[in-house]
C-alpha cells in the first residue's frame, strides 16, 4: 500500500503545479471581474459583447472547477489510503486502485490544457482552406478537410461561422474561410496550419487511377485590436460584389459582400456571410487585423530564427501531414511523427491524438 500512497501524492503534486502552470489563481481574479461586468445595468446593451463575456466567465468557471473538483478528490483518495495503511484490519486497496485509476486518466487529460500556453492560444481561430491545383480532385480534398474541422468543432462545442465560401465548378470548394469560437479553438487549431496531402483512388476518375491532392490550411488566432499593428484607411481598397453563399432572403440580389485588399501587404479578405454590406466590411477588417498581426509576429519569429541560423523559408508545397488511402491505410503528421491507421475516424474529426502530439513536439523543439 506504500507505494500506492506514493502514486496518489505524486498525482496531487502535479496538480499543484498545473494550478500554477494554468495561472488559476489569475484566472479566479478574472471570474471576479466579469461576475462584476455581468450584473451592470446596462450588460445586455450590446448583446454580441454580453454573449462574449458570458462566454467566457462560463469556460473560466468550468476550468477551475473542473480542477477544484478534481484536487479534492485526489486529496480525499490519498486520505483513504493513508487511512487503509495504517488500519491492518481493513483492505481496500482494490478499490483504491481503481479511483487512482479513473483520476489519473483525468490529471491527465486537465494537463492536456497546459501545453496551452500560447500568446493566442485562448482565442478564437480564424480557418482558411485553399484547394491546390489538380482541379475537381483537389478541391473536393478541401471540402473533406472543411468537413473534418466542422465535425472537430462540434465534439468540442466551439460554434463555427462560415465567412467565406467559393465553390468548385463540378465539386467540393476552391476556398472556404470560417470562423470558430470557443476557449482555446485556435491553441487547438494552429496544429493544422500547413499543406495538406491526400492519395487516394478519386472517385472522379473513371479508370480507377490513384491521385494526389494538396490543400493549403492557414489558421490564425481571432485578434479584436492590437496597439502594434493599426490599419491605416489609406492603404485599404474595398470592394463590393454579390454575396454568392450563406446570409439570407437578400443573397445573390445585392451587393452585400466585401473584399478588402491591404494594399502595402496584398493581403485580401472576402467576406460574404454577414446580411449587409456594414457587418461583412467590420468582420473583414476584423480578419485583417488578425491576418496583419500574424504576419507581424511571423517576421519576428523569422528574424529570431535567422539569428540562430535556424531560418527555412516555408513553402506552399512543404506538407505538415499526409493522408493516404490507397494502397494502404495510415495518417502520418510530418513534424511530430504521430500516425494511426484510422483515417476514416481522423476525417470525422477526431484530432486530439495529432493535436497533442503537436503540443508536445512544439514544447521539446523549443526547449
Amino acid at each position: 500500500m506504500h507505494e500506492l500512497v506514493k502514486l496518489i501524492d505524486v498525482l496531487r503534486q502535479k496538480l499543484v503545479e498545473m494550478k500554477a502552470i494554468l495561472q488559476l489563481d489569475k484566472k479566479q481574479e478574472e471570474i471576479k471581474v466579469l461576475e462584476k461586468k455581468t450584473s451592470e445595468p446596462d450588460f445586455w446593451k450590446d448583446q454580441e459583447k454580453a454573449t462574449e463575456v458570458g462566454r467566457d466567465l462560463s469556460d473560466l468557471q468550468e476550468e477551475y472547477l473542473a480542477w477544484e473538483k478534481l484536487n479534492k478528490e485526489v486529496g480525499d483518495l490519498l486520505e483513504m489510503a493513508r487511512l487503509d495503511e495504517a488500519d491492518k484490519e481493513v483492505d481496500m486497496r482494490e478499490d483504491i486502485e481503481k479511483q487512482y485509476n479513473i483520476l489519473e486518466k483525468k490529471v491527465n487529460k486537465l494537463e492536456f490544457n497546459t501545453l496551452m500556453d500560447g500568446k493566442h492560444d485562448r482565442k478564437n481561430a480564424i480557418v482558411a482552406i485553399h484547394a491546390g491545383s489538380g482541379g475537381t480532385e483537389a478541391q473536393d480534398w478541401a471540402e473533406m478537410l472543411e468537413r473534418m474541422y466542422l465535425r472537430y468543432a462540434e465534439k468540442k462545442s466551439w460554434k463555427t461561422t462560415i465567412l467565406d465560401e467559393s465553390k468548385g465548378s463540378e465539386a467540393g470548394l476552391k476556398s472556404v474561410t470560417f470562423r470558430v469560437a470557443g476557449r482555446y479553438a485556435y491553441g487547438h487549431l494552429k496544429s493544422e496550419h500547413g499543406t495538406h496531402r491526400l492519395v487516394r483512388i478519386s472517385p472522379f476518375d473513371a479508370e480507377k487511377m490513384r491521385h494526389t491532392s494538396f490543400a493549403l490550411v492557414e489558421v490564425i488566432p481571432e485578434i479584436e485590436e492590437s496597439d502594434d499593428v493599426k490599419i491605416d484607411e489609406k492603404d485599404l481598397r474595398i470592394d463590393t460584389f454579390m454575396a454568392g453563399g450563406h446570409g439570407g432572403q437578400s443573397v445573390n440580389t445585392t451587393y452585400s459582400a466585401v473584399r478588402v485588399v491591404h494594399l502595402p501587404t496584398n493581403i485580401t479578405v472576402s467576406i460574404q456571410n454577414e446580411k449587409s454590406q456594414l457587418q461583412n466590411k467590420k468582420v473583414a477588417l476584423k480578419v485583417l487585423q488578425s491576418k496583419l498581426e500574424k504576419l507581424r509576429e511571423e517576421k519576428e519569429e523569422e528574424e529570431r530564427l535567422k539569428l540562430r541560423g535556424e531560418y527555412k523559408s516555408p513553402e506552399w508545397g512543404s506538407q505538415i501531414r499526409s493522408y493516404v488511402m490507397h494502397p494502404y491505410h495510415m495518417v502520418k503528421d510530418l513534424r511530430s511523427r504521430y500516425e494511426t491507421t484510422d483515417e476514416e475516424a481522423v476525417l470525422n474529426g477526431e484530432l486530439d491524438e495529432f493535436v497533442e502530439a503537436y503540443l508536445r513536439w512544439q514544447k521539446s523543439d523549443k526547449s
